[in-house]
């Protein structure tokens, strides 16, 4: 009877304690959800107030987004660098992920540190290095500028997935490849790239999110005609309280939620097919 008892007592706090971890953890979403379920309703509200909730509700500040100067410039501003960003550090991220994967040389991990460098450094200690060699370089203010150093930014990002989805292929199949006549060229064509493709697809939306929203070091490099769109609002809150920004700021909760569906999408997808 004691065993029995002493049982139920276990379960029942085992039980207890699953329900008060599932509290807290919910609690904590909540609390970090909170600010986007507040500024979502007010996006939809008056051109003239930010208040929640609305007291009217309107397409209004949409509209004036999408239709002003001052802010499509910085957002197709941003599309673009955050695009090329994607393009180029998607390109460096998957030969070099599979490198450091595959091969011991000597220098690996130094490389590695090296790369992952950016994970470590203060994103304010980041931007102001590349501010300073910028600015010897002439390429303070200027698009090529952006590119350059949100490429440099999101590399360590896109090679962490892409790394992680090299290790999980199976080397028999590359070297069933190689004995079978096919050369290291081909064999990542038509054996590695393949399987790789959800972990590198993964890495591209994750570079293309974090340079879209990079505010610091954009701040930094920014000139008058290479505002990003993250910087417009940073200015836009510290010099006026435009209702715009509740706009902005949906839009980019929602360009980051799609982003993260489709990388969940991408993941099952390499799974079920593994």
């Amino acid at each position: 009877m004691t065993s029995g008892k002493s049982h139920i007592i276990k379960d029942w706090r085992k039980r207890c304690l699953q329900i008060l971890g599932t509290g807290l953890a919910f609690g904590v979403y909540l609390f970090l959800l909170a600010p986007s379920l507040i500024v979502t309703p007010v996006s939809f509200g008056s051109k003239y107030e930010l208040k929640f909730p609305p007291a009217s509700y309107s397409l209004d500040l949409y509209r004036i987004f999408f239709s002003t100067e001052a802010w499509t410039q910085p957002l197709l501003l941003s599309l673009r660098v955050a695009l090329s960003t994607t393009v180029i550090a998607t390109f460096i991220a998957v030969p070099a992920a599979y490198g450091l994967v595959r091969f011991n040389f000597l220098g690996k991990k130094f490389l590695l540190a090296l790369i992952m460098s950016p994970l470590v450094i203060p994103s304010v200690v980041f931007a102001l290095g590349i501010y300073l060699y910028f600015s010897t370089l002439r390429l303070g203010g200027t698009t090529l500028g952006l590119i350059v150093a949100h490429t440099m930014f999101v590399i360590p990002y896109a090679l962490v997935i892409i790394s992680a989805g090299v290790q999980k292929l199976d080397p028999n199949l590359e070297f069933g490849a190689m004995l079978m006549g096919a050369g290291r060229l081909r064999m990542l064509m038509t054996v590695v790239l393949p399987q790789l493709y959800p972990s590198i697809a993964a890495g591209a939306l994750f570079a293309f999110l974090i340079s879209f929203d990079e505010v610091v070091i954009s701040w930094f490099l920014a000139g008058p005609n290479t505002t990003t769109l993250s910087v417009k609002m940073f200015s836009a809150i510290q010099w006026e309280i435009s209702p715009v920004i509740a706009a902005v700021s949906t839009i980019l909760t929602a360009v980051s939620l799609v982003v993260c569906l489709i990388n969940v999408a991408l993941q099952k997808g390499g799974e079920q097919s593994s």
